[in-house]
């Protein structure tokens, strides 16, 4: 079934006018709603562009989604900024805050302290840690032009990352569907790691 559905897919050129603009703005999205699974669109998005014919796919892939990516960022940080700025916050800012553990959020201070804007690349490697850190930064009164530039690197490893994990699942399986799946289930194992590690910490430390 899955077979016959993947070959009556369109041709590669309105699979690329359709899917980029769909990778951009789901890309965009899931930055400033953290609840996109954004690593699994970029893999997802990875392992079609591994099996076109247009040499030039995967980099158009990159670039999509690590601009969609530094957009998000960029405009969830000025909604912040102005709840910051505000007495009486704003709904951003709140649900910024509500999404940031109070341990996450003293560790991402402390980091932020010891290696200022740099700490940003890492928090967009670490599953739910990107978070946590553009709280730090936002309570720390971090300007916007140095968040940008601690942000762009940050996107771009980002980007680079999902998309080497598509290229492999692109490249262990013959057709695009079975890549995607293994790209989806490899990108939501890494997400969920962290928090399966830390429940069963919190469980063995009783």
């Amino acid at each position: 079934m899955i077979q016959e559905v993947v070959g009556q897919l369109p041709p590669e050129s309105t699979q690329q006018a359709v899917g980029y603009p769909s990778l951009f703005l789901l890309v965009a999205l899931g930055a400033l709603v953290p609840v996109v699974p954004t690593g699994a669109l970029v893999s997802s998005a990875a392992v079609v562009a591994f099996h076109q014919t247009d040499p030039f796919a995967l980099l158009v892939v990159f670039g999509v989604a690590s601009s969609a990516a530094f957009l998000g960022d960029i405009c969830l940080y000025w909604l912040g900024q102005r709840g910051v700025r505000s007495k009486n916050g704003s709904k951003w800012l709140r649900a910024i805050s509500d999404r940031a553990a109070p341990e996450r959020l003293a560790q991402a201070q402390e980091k932020l302290d010891e290696h200022g804007a740099v700490v940003l690349v890492l928090s967009r490697l670490v599953p739910a840690g990107r978070i946590p850190v553009m709280l730090a930064c936002l309570l720390s009164r971090m300007p916007m032009r140095r968040f940008a530039r601690g942000d762009v690197p940050a996107c771009l490893a980002w980007a680079a990352t999902y998309q080497l994990i598509g290229i492999l699942g692109g490249s262990l399986f013959p057709e695009p569907w079975q890549g995607v799946v293994a790209a989806v289930g490899l990108t939501l194992l890494i997400s969920a790691a962290p928090a399966v590690w830390r429940r069963a910490r919190a469980r063995f430390s009783r």
